[in-house]
């Protein structure tokens, strides 16, 4: 008897995220059982609504067949509860997927050791170094990172844990066969490499508004703990966060820009009681007692990793060197201030903002309202430049909110 199919059946007919744990638990994983048994039975459970069930005793087999038959076709494999290759930890979810199609190694999925690191699509280079960062250095020490292979910080998190030959899951909010995002189908290409790319929903099913927050489970679930590296206030990924949280799992967040927006969501993560993450030990030191023996790792992390790391990445991402100018004096009539540049090389890493900000401070102090007046950038845009060159110890805030050169 070919149990896929049963599977795929029960899983179409329930929809996904349906709350199915019960049923299924009842019916001893077997979904040939709760196919065979009449809606009457069923419905005297009173574990699943009748709406639901009749969504359910509706939905027909041949519809499942043709599912089946179009996976197997373009050779996408079928994972069922009662498969090895399972995850276990959805297993203990009350809303487990019932069937995930996936290509590539789907040995990957076995690993207990493995994080998610999500965040905004539309990042920032400096957030996107960092995730591309740290899930290098947590997939050189042996996790499996898992993601949405959306833009942005998903893209980034894939590629870290692809950077050190490691190994990375994607996750996605639509069917395989599903016309998504094909900017981003050579990166999943080289994560089926390296792992497997997964998925809930049937071949054909496209991306939504709906189908992403019932992903995002999955991303929480399958994983010990979510690593949020950049979120707005109302970012997608904060949904991911709170899954995880509810789900039993660990919730961590990179702080960023407190004048920031686009950092509002991981700083009230922390706010919360998300862990804060500085540096890959902040997320080792959770799991080493458990997990010691299976962590490729003889010492701590330097404090430093991700910056440097982060350095790295921002400096692959702009080759180009560019010398500031040298600025005789600025000529806005609002102001008439007047500023001597000096001549230094700007360093490759620094965003836009960052660089233009550096180009005018130097050992003089100068006041944040002057450097705001002289840049011409908003407040809010000149304090997080101000802010990525403190990390970076390019620059040093002074008292009176006064800034000078770093050293």
């Amino acid at each position: 008897m070919n149990y896929d199919l049963y599977w795929i059946w029960l899983s179409c007919g329930l929809g996904a995220g349906a709350s199915c744990l019960d049923l299924i638990s009842y019916y001893e994983w077997n979904p040939f059982e709760i196919y065979g048994a009449e809606f009457n039975e069923l419905f005297s459970l009173n574990v699943m609504t009748k709406k639901r069930l009749e969504r359910l005793k509706s939905f027909p087999l041949e519809k499942a067949e043709e599912i089946l038959s179009v996976s197997r076709k373009n050779g996408w494999q079928i994972i069922t509860p009662s498969k090895k290759e399972y995850p276990q930890r959805l297993l203990t979810l009350q809303d487990p997927p019932l069937v995930l199609y996936a290509y590539g190694d789907i040995s990957v999925l076995t690993n207990e050791l493995s994080v998610s690191v999500v965040g905004a699509r539309k990042a920032s280079d400096y957030g996107q170094a960092v995730a591309r960062a740290l899930s290098s250095a947590m997939a050189s020490v042996g996790f499996t990172v898992v993601s949405g292979g959306a833009l942005g910080i998903d893209s980034a998190a894939h590629l870290g844990a692809l950077d050190e030959n490691g190994k990375t899951v994607c996750v996605l909010g639509c069917g395989l066969g599903a016309n998504y995002l094909m900017d981003n189908e050579p990166l999943r290409r080289r994560i089926a490499q390296n792992g497997a790319v997964i998925t809930e929903f049937p071949p054909s099913t496209p991306a939504s508004r709906l189908t992403f927050p019932l992903r995002n489970r999955i991303i929480s679930g399958i994983t010990l703990g979510t690593v949020v590296v950049e979120a707005g206030e109302r970012s997608g990924s904060l949904i991911t966060a709170r899954l995880a949280a509810e789900q039993g799992r660990d919730v961590f967040a990179v702080p960023g820009d407190l004048v920031s927006s686009s950092f509002l969501g991981t700083n009230n993560l922390i706010r919360n009681g998300a862990k804060a993450v500085f540096s890959p030990n902040d997320i080792l030191e959770e799991y080493c007692n458990r997990y010691f023996d299976r962590l490729n790792i003889d010492d701590r992390f330097p404090d430093d990793e991700i910056i440097k790391r982060a350095q790295k990445y921002l400096t692959q991402k702009k080759p180009e060197k560019t010398a500031n100018p040298k600025v005789e004096k600025s000529t806005k009539k609002e102001d008439k201030l007047t500023v001597n540049t000096v001549k230094r090389e700007t360093p490759q890493y620094l965003t836009k903002n960052a660089a233009e900000v550096y180009g005018v401070i130097g050992d003089e102090p100068l006041h944040v309202d002057e450097i705001i007046s002289i840049c011409g950038l908003s407040a809010e845009s000149a304090l997080s430049a101000l802010t990525e060159l403190e990390i970076y110890g390019l620059a040093v805030q002074l008292s009176g909110r006064r800034y000078k050169i770093g050293r």
